[in-house]
């Protein structure tokens, strides 16, 4: 007689906090100030504004936006900061930096207005295969929540995860 094979990843008291999980979604976009300088390095001012006064931003109607330069140009601080303004009308959420930095500072909104209570002194999975683009950031703020409410912390998948954190006893 065969002995019955169990899953004892699926028995076990194990819970698993998926950031993939709370994802915001929606498009994400980034608006590149290198479009509007003088070949690609030379911000005028005077060709800047007018750029920025023609420029369609209807066509960011919900989207979060990262704002930056994809050139080495010395760019000055109000630059990103008048892309900005044109943007924030029509946008959900506007940063400056990389699409990473945009998920980053989604991130940081979201996690503190989450309910942690169900992994009190419970051990715990941070699960750390994405198929969203979750950025590193955003597992060090999740520990941040995590940490003081889990009996025990693990990275990864139940089959192959590692120890992060264990409560002292």
């Amino acid at each position: 007689m065969m002995e019955e094979i169990v899953n004892k990843v699926a028995t076990s008291v194990l819970e698993v906090f998926d950031l993939e999980d709370y994802y915001p979604e929606g498009i994400r976009t980034q608006i590149d100030i290198a479009q509007w300088l003088f070949e690609g390095f030379l911000l005028r001012e005077k060709p800047f504004r007018e750029a920025l006064k023609e420029h369609d931003w209807t066509q960011y109607e919900g989207h979060y936006v990262a704002i930056g330069c994809s050139t080495d140009a010395i760019i000055p601080a109000w630059a990103a900061t008048l892309v900005a303004v044109h943007v924030m009308p029509y946008a959900r959420k506007v940063v400056v930096g990389t699409l990473e930095d945009l998920d980053t500072a989604l991130y940081r909104e979201l996690l503190p207005t989450l309910d942690y209570t169900p992994y009190t002194d419970k051990p715990l999975i941070l699960k750390g295969c994405a198929h969203k683009p979750v950025p590193e950031a955003a597992y060090v703020e999740a520990m941040r929540f995590l940490q003081p409410v889990a009996r025990s912390i693990m990275f990864g998948e139940a089959c192959s995860a590692v120890p992060l954190y264990k409560r002292p006893k």
